[in-house]
């Protein structure tokens, strides 16, 4: 996720961010995964037809 964040690449980095989350959510850590995903797909203003943004908002519904 970093290495995304630093060549500015937010489309990887929201597909490693949701792919860590859904990680986290399924070792019982809900809280730290939707700490992790919130911001970042809080920081999108388009694209949510996406499969990537799709993807992340239906994880995001399933953690809440």
């Amino acid at each position: 996720m970093a290495i995304a964040r630093e060549q500015g690449t937010r489309g990887y980095e929201l597909r490693a961010a949701t792919s860590l989350a859904r990680l986290l959510g399924e070792q019982g850590r809900r809280g730290e995964a939707r700490d992790l995903l919130a911001p970042l797909y809080g920081s999108f203003t388009e694209g949510f037809d996406t499969p990537d943004l799709k993807e992340a908002k239906r994880l995001l519904d399933e953690l809440a």
